[in-house]
């Protein structure tokens, strides 16, 4: 046993054992390109299950376009989704722990954001992937420079929890950026709307109009509201759906108008018209307090420069005052 396992050992360090290794992984991949794959069972028993399928109140089990007649198509995206399911599956559980809102909560905020082509679970991927990467990078510096366990856990705790943040502060900011557009648009589109609405149309009529001839964020709100109707909500109910969607608070006001006109008959165009003037105060008085901090803000380096020059001029003959002239 001892001389075998002498034998083992004294074979594994030599060349030979890795040469080995390599001729077969080489057969194996040249196997594995000649030689065809045979298809599998339920590829060649599906198109028997049709009618049992359809007895039973199951759906067709159709074939996808990556399954050809001569063997299984090998997709390399399949199976790499094979392979990252299970890492997927535990950020998708750490992400729910990170995040402690709601799915219906943070889809509504990725509606908000208009990241309307990322799911819940990307997201909550995303925030752990975030808070991995940063956490690796601060555990790595630990080490090399700290040395101290307890140091390098903290660096690592706190670097998850910075890049999870950062997930989250990057989905509000679009979400405050996405809202800010809608308001600078919000006054144009409220007056495009009185005009159509003066001239005979009808609301839905006069957001058709602007939606076939305009562009932007509210444009695109109101694109989706239509969507709604042509789908089969009732019109009042689909604006006021798009109110309660919308991140922007004067946006849904002139949704809900939109859904009271349709309801009740009112004169959209006189509170169309009101709404833009309280947006363009509402600005105007924004703008006016905005330049009154960057005015402030650019008396601070002045003061803070040469208030401690004048200072010191006048501190200057103070001793030679109370002291006299010596």
């Amino acid at each position: 046993m001892t001389s075998a396992m002498t034998g083992v050992i004294a074979a594994a360090g030599s060349p030979a054992l890795p040469a080995a290794l390599c001729v077969a992984v080489a057969v194996g991949a040249l196997v594995y390109a000649v030689v065809p794959n045979r298809p599998r069972a339920a590829v060649r028993v599906r198109p028997y299950t049709g009618a049992a399928r359809a007895v039973l109140g199951h759906t067709p089990d159709v074939v996808g376009s990556s399954v050809v007649p001569g063997g299984d198509a090998h997709d390399a995206r399949g199976v790499a989704a094979v392979l990252l399911g299970p890492l997927r599956a535990v950020a998708q559980r750490l992400g729910a722990i990170v995040e402690s809102r709601s799915d219906d909560a943070i889809e509504l905020r990725l509606f908000q954001a208009g990241r309307r082509d990322v799911s819940v679970t990307e997201h909550r991927v995303a925030q752990v992937a975030r808070g991995a990467r940063v956490a690796l990078v601060l555990g790595a510096a630990g080490m090399l420079f700290v040395h101290t366990p307890f140091v390098v856990l903290a660096l690592v705790v706190a670097g998850f929890v910075a890049g999870a943040a950062r997930v989250r502060g990057d989905l509000d900011r679009a979400i405050g950026r996405r809202t800010e557009r809608m308001e600078l648009e919000l006054a144009t589109v409220n007056q495009l709307l009185a005009m159509h609405v003066r001239s005979g149309s009808g609301a839905v009529q006069s957001v058709q109009r602007l939606v076939d001839r305009g562009q932007g964020v509210l444009v695109e709100e109101l694109d989706a509201t239509l969507a709604r109707i042509r789908s089969g909500v009732r019109e009042p109910e689909a604006f006021r759906r798009a109110a309660d969607l919308t991140p922007c608070r004067d946006a849904a006001r002139t949704y809900q108008l939109i859904a009271s006109s349709v309801e009740r008959g009112s004169d959209l165009a006189v509170a169309l018209l009101a709404i833009g003037d309280d947006l363009r105060d509402a600005r105007r008085e924004a703008l006016r307090k905005s330049a009154v901090r960057r005015r402030a803000g650019m008396l601070a380096p002045t003061i803070g420069i040469l208030a401690p020059i004048m200072l010191l001029f006048v501190a200057a003959p103070l001793p030679s005052i109370v002291l006299g002239n010596r």
